[in-house]
């Protein structure tokens, strides 16, 4: 770990600004009584937690490869990002719950001028903190901290909108907007944990990277090095800051093992270079004319899948 790492520094200030949110928020509901603090409190209930789980996502990403796990614990991110996507949800769940609860035995909202105070001190608080853990995680390219980000900055969007709502109930009486207001932010919320549940369920299917699989296809499309031919059977899978590329590649024929090798490590520096992330390349080196009959020992070596359906 880097003695000076932005983004564990960004998500600690992230766990503890939000411990200090949260106290402003249910301060504001055991004064008022709206049921659409009592969401917002809810939520950043649910926040709080969520950002102790990708804290400690965050620091178990970065231990390197062991015996158990060759290939390090960055996907610890996926399964992060989506807790916290799942964790929103129930969060919405129980904000519905309270609304209609609040409807049932009726609504009384007390203190509103207070309240509103102390929301919008929350909301500018979320507000800072969100803006900033947001653009750490886009300048390091850690969606551990955009996720958290996002989800900050959704907190300004719920406080906006109890503070909205205790406005239009002060100047007009009407207290079940405080109802719809519930009602509106358990949706919105439960909208943006759906896209943290997307983009974990694609991680941990190994969904193709769209911007790493046009970075990796410009490099190989230019003049390959020395005796490289052609090339086939690209795949590649990126998890946290590493991108994991396999591909065939196809020499000219009477090279010296010494000459290919040295070929294949200078394109592996030229893919490495081309991504916005690490790069691990394993590369197969193939003879031209003698490709395909090398490749009939292959033939039904799998049980279930063959060598050309994982590519």
């Amino acid at each position: 770990m880097k003695a000076k790492d932005p983004v564990k520094r960004a998500l600690l200030i992230s766990l503890m600004v939000s411990a200090c949110s949260l106290s402003l928020k249910i301060g504001a509901f055991f004064i008022t009584g709206s049921s659409a603090a009592l969401s917002d409190s809810m939520e950043s209930v649910v926040h709080f937690f969520a950002v102790a789980f990708v804290v400690y996502g965050y620091y178990l990403s970065l231990k390197p490869a062991d015996e158990d796990h060759h290939y390090g614990h960055e996907r610890i991110e996926l399964l992060s990002v989506g807790a916290e996507g799942a964790i929103i949800i129930v969060a919405g769940i129980t904000i519905v719950y309270y609304a209609i609860q609040s409807m049932i035995t009726g609504i009384v909202i007390e203190n509103m001028g207070t309240g509103m105070i102390m929301l919008i001190g929350a909301a500018l608080i979320n507000l800072a903190l969100g803006t900033y853990v947001l653009r750490t995680g886009r300048k390091h390219k850690s969606m551990i901290a955009i996720s958290n980000g996002k989800h900050t900055l959704t907190d300004v969007w719920t406080s906006g909108g109890v503070v909205f709502a205790l406005v239009i109930i002060h100047y007009t009486g009407w207290l079940y907007i405080d109802i719809i207001v519930s009602l509106a932010l358990a949706a919105y919320i439960s909208w943006e944990a759906w896209k943290l549940l997307t983009f974990s369920v694609k991680g941990i299917m190994d969904t193709r990277d769209p911007e790493a699989d046009r970075a990796i296809r410009e490099e190989l499309e230019k003049e390959l090095p020395g005796h490289i031919i052609d090339w086939h059977h690209l795949r590649h899978r990126t998890s946290g800051n590493t991108t994991w590329v396999e591909l065939h590649l196809v020499f000219s024929d009477d090279i010296t093992l010494e000459q290919a090798h040295a070929d294949a490590t200078l394109l592996e520096r030229r893919l490495i270079d081309a991504l916005d992330t690490d790069g691990i390349i394993t590369m197969h080196l193939e003879p031209y004319d003698a490709h395909d009959e090398a490749h009939k020992i292959l033939r039904g070596a799998n049980k279930k899948t063959g060598l050309d359906e994982f590519t």
